[in-house]
């Protein structure tokens, strides 16, 4: 029982980064209701854009955050206004199409710039931990992880229930015809969430640099993550993105206690095919 307590707790504290990685996904599916293909490699974007900015300025990967957030809203906004807009309402494909081609032309960006070669944001965070009791130890890095991804989840609810902006958004999402009736502009609305989205990406993507290693074709693997907790938790449920994030790590890092580390994944998608039997509309989806 006490060893099982180390991989709980580490389950625990990287289900709230898995929550972080997979908000901005959730949010612009249920705003827009476009699966955007290009999110992990956006989010693979930040790290790139905090490692720059580590490396000239000499600072905290998690001050960087004060300048890539910004950079990243106005680069969704201008990939949302400017190439999806575009395609919206032309069936399902076009977006899709759209998004997946940003995704490949994301990725040979960022290997033709950087190189194939593995990079992460050091930092001293990395290698501390808390003890907790004679065998129990707390992993800094993590618990900043899971208190990032708490707090921005927790931002993201209350813009969108306290604020005018939140609400013409909400509006635009519930009903696209009337909200144009009372003089929203909706594709416009549309581009400011997508930039919301890529502000929580960045977020993720510079502490998925600082947890783990990442490489220019490491986005896929992240959006997979992505999708497999907004399935869990429910597509564009906030509180399932959270549930969804905690599940899939819990699942996946006792699988690799229990039966080793090969069969993390396996457990992990184990517990998703699971829930997509029991719920296919996700824990907090709606039919």
């Amino acid at each position: 029982m006490k060893g099982l307590l180390q991989p709980l707790l580490n389950g625990v504290l990287l289900g709230g980064l898995y929550a972080v990685i997979a908000i901005g996904m959730s949010t612009i599916f249920g705003i827009v209701k476009l699966v955007n293909l290009a999110h992990g490699d956006l989010m693979i974007l930040s790290g790139y854009l905090s490692l720059v900015l580590v490396t000239w300025l000499d600072v905290s990967p998690l001050v960087t955050l004060f300048l890539i957030v910004p950079i990243m809203f106005f680069v969704g906004f201008f990939i949302q206004g400017f190439l999806l807009n575009r395609v919206l309402g032309k069936e399902m494909e076009p977006p899709l199409l759209v998004a997946f081609g940003l995704s490949v032309i994301m990725q040979s960006f960022l290997l033709l710039i950087f190189t194939p070669d593995a990079r992460s944001l050091m930092t001293d965070l990395a290698v501390k931990t808390i003890p907790v009791g004679a065998t129990l130890n707390l992993p800094v890095l993590y618990l900043v992880d899971f208190l990032i991804g708490v707090g921005v989840i927790l931002a993201v609810y209350l813009f969108f229930r306290k604020t005018y902006m939140g609400r013409a958004i909400r509006a635009a999402s519930d009903d696209e015809e009337g909200a144009r009736l009372m003089g929203v502009d909706t594709r416009k609305i549309y581009a400011y969430a997508m930039g919301i989205a890529m502000m929580t990406a960045a977020v993720a993507g510079v502490l998925v640099g600082m947890t783990f290693t990442f490489y220019p074709h490491t986005g896929p693997q992240y959006l997979i993550i992505a999708f497999g907790v907004v399935i869990i938790g429910g597509l564009g449920s906030m509180k399932g993105c959270l549930a969804g994030g905690l599940i899939l790590a819990l699942a996946q890092l006792l699988g690799a206690h229990f039966a080793g580390p090969g069969y993390q994944l396996l457990f992990g998608y184990g517990v998703l095919l699971a829930v997509l039997g029991m719920r296919p509309q996700g824990l907090f989806g709606k039919i």
